[in-house]
């Protein structure tokens, strides 16, 4: 299977919240890196408890996905009822039909207010 597919079907299955099925996207000794918070989470099981532990609220809006070989890059959508909406790029590695690495930088939005000296040559989105 393309990378890009699985990388988009573990999207599917975070929406979906099938756990299981997340899992099954991941090498057992899958690990991802999230550096704006600095932690580094080793294992499948550990990937997936985190997410399944979040507090509910969200959705996941899949921008876009790219992929060169094994590696994928994503752009996803993280509306939560409570924390405001987040952005994450993510960029991932596939061998073998699974996921070995990954590393994400979440944002909320509006968390890095633009500076006022940028305003002449910036428009807002």
């Amino acid at each position: 299977m393309e990378p890009s597919v699985i990388v988009q079907g573990m999207w599917d299955r975070m929406q979906a919240r099938d756990w299981a099925g997340v899992g099954a996207s991941f090498a057992e000794e899958a690990v991802v890196e999230w550096p704006v918070s600095a932690e580094r989470i080793v294992g499948r099981d550990n990937f997936v408890a985190v997410n399944a532990e979040y507090p509910e609220g969200w959705s996941i809006r899949v921008l876009r996905v790219v992929a060169h070989g094994d590696e994928v890059v994503s752009e996803v959508e993280v509306p939560h009822e409570e924390m405001g909406v987040h952005r994450v790029v993510s960029f991932w590695t596939v061998r073998d039909g699974r996921i070995v690495r990954g590393r994400e930088y979440w944002s909320t939005l509006g968390a890095d207010p633009a500076p006022r000296w940028r305003a002449a040559y910036v428009q807002p989105m």
